[in-house]
């Protein structure tokens, strides 16, 4: 059973001077637990397809199904609880609230589940732990390293224990050393678990790692993808 399955999918923006289309008929599926890479130029349709994976965005048409669900079918309030329940996000910059600690941080997506205050803590402390962060818990986001950030913004995007972390570009406002150390925390947070881990990328370093990986252009997928069946395949129906 694969954990994503999209079905000619399209995705188009109106602009005052045309119609942008970001996505071209795209099909695929990925199977649970894998490590994707998302690759391709700027315009491609990277950040476009992790937004429609994620729930941040629905299709011009065409079919998204993570899991049992049909994203494409969704309202907005039903996106927003599948991506609280199932998500985990990890952007470009750590996008950290300045006000809040680390801990807090890590914490945020907490919130919107029914948790108590002592099950918060435990998962925050066991994550901060887990990724070296347990001396930085209580420092604000200014007073940590571009690593450091990072590495608390994949434990946020952690903590819920989703099925699906979406990574977008995470190594690309970060040096070379620092960027490979967060890689290796992402391979190292991968390992054990089921959960699927898709990033978007430039970096060949970040790429290698990768099981599997879809090559965009002009919002197409390229025959240099491996690892997922796509193209002419037909993604099995995963539910309503």
């Amino acid at each position: 059973m694969p954990l994503i399955a999209v079905r000619d999918l399209y995705k188009q923006y109106a602009t005052p001077q045309r119609v942008v289309r970001a996505l071209s008929g795209i099909s695929f599926v990925l199977a649970e637990g894998g490590l994707c890479a998302i690759v391709g130029p700027s315009g491609s349709g990277k950040s476009t397809l992790l937004g429609l994976l994620g729930g941040l965005d629905s299709p011009t048409s065409g079919e998204v199904h993570v899991g049992p669900f049909a994203l494409h079918r969704m309202s907005p309030a039903q996106r927003t609880r599948f991506r609280a329940a199932r998500v985990g996000f990890v952007f470009q910059s750590s996008n950290l609230v300045p006000v809040l600690t680390a801990a807090e941080n890590v914490a945020l997506p907490l919130t919107l589940l029914r948790l108590s205050a002592r099950e918060r803590s435990l998962k925050v402390d066991t994550l901060l732990h887990e990724l070296g962060l347990r001396e930085v818990a209580h420092h604000r986001p200014a007073e940590l390293s571009g690593g450091q950030q990072q590495r608390v913004g994949i434990a946020r995007a952690l903590v819920t224990a989703p099925a699906l972390v979406l990574a977008d570009e995470p190594t690309a406002h970060l040096d070379s050393r620092t960027g490979r150390d967060v890689m290796d925390v992402l391979q190292s947070m991968h390992r054990g678990r089921s959960t699927t881990f898709i990033f978007s990328t430039h970096d060949p370093a970040v790429e290698s790692i990768a099981d599997e990986r879809i090559a965009l252009r002009d919002g197409m997928i390229m025959p240099t993808s491996r690892g997922c069946k796509n193209h002419g395949d037909t993604p099995q129906h995963l539910g309503p």
